[in-house]
């Protein structure tokens, strides 16, 4: 099956050998997004707050290079460095999934890139 690459010019180049997202047949997956700044490649300064709203503007001009939005999304992996930022990062996350959430996992993990405290992947379906 073949498959295409998205690339986003509003949200951070990929910081090594992976693609921002790939389009094979309806399904769209998106590679997880750290909070870099896609102006300038720096960690968003801030909290855990910022940066949750750095990934998910992140996520959003992915799926909207690939013609979709959030409320195309089936499922998501959340990434946290400290479990205790669950509640904030909720939160944030919800605002883009008002209406019938994803699937959705989330894990705590030992560290993620560049020190973020937040990586999401998601996967979307064209409807």
């Amino acid at each position: 099956m073949k498959h295409n690459i998205i690339t986003a010019k509003n949200a951070p180049s990929a910081i090594g050998p992976y693609s921002q997202a790939i389009a094979v047949g309806d399904l769209v997956f998106v590679s997880g997004q750290i909070p870099l700044d896609p102006a300038t490649g720096a960690m968003v300064e801030g909290g855990i707050e910022a940066q949750t709203e750095r990934v998910m503007a992140n996520l959003g001009a992915v799926l909207e290079a690939a013609g979709l939005g959030f409320a195309n999304v089936v499922k998501t992996t959340i990434y946290l460095a400290d479990m205790a930022d669950f509640p904030a990062v909720n939160a944030i996350y919800g605002r883009s999934f008002p209406k019938d959430p994803p699937a959705r996992a989330t894990v705590q993990v030992a560290a993620l890139p560049k020190a973020a405290r937040i990586e999401i992947e998601a996967v979307a379906a064209r409807q």
